[in-house]
């Protein structure tokens, strides 16, 4: 369980970093909706990990916290980046 939150979490990290470097507005995104779904995915883990008393339930608040305000950001990159008008196919 441990193993599969890094992942999810460093890759929501990676693909933003990966996606930016490309100017083909549809490899960005797909970059971005990457991300976004390894930060929905951290969050599961993490309530799964709470609920199974993996990490007591305390410690994970304020985390969960951090991954909902990080779902937002990616999201609104998303978002921005669907309607970009100096990105060739938005």
């Amino acid at each position: 369980m441990f193993d599969q939150l890094r992942r999810a979490a460093l890759s929501v990290r990676l693909n933003i970093a990966e996606g930016y470097s490309f100017t083909n507005t549809p490899t960005y995104r797909r970059h971005l909706s990457t991300a976004y779904g390894s930060a929905v995915e951290t969050g599961e883990v993490l309530d799964h990990a709470a609920a199974t008393g993996a990490i007591p339930a305390t410690e994970v608040a304020s985390v969960l916290e951090l991954n909902l305000r990080c779902r937002k950001l990616t999201l609104g990159l998303l978002l921005a980046a669907k309607r970009d008008p100096r990105r060739p196919d938005s």
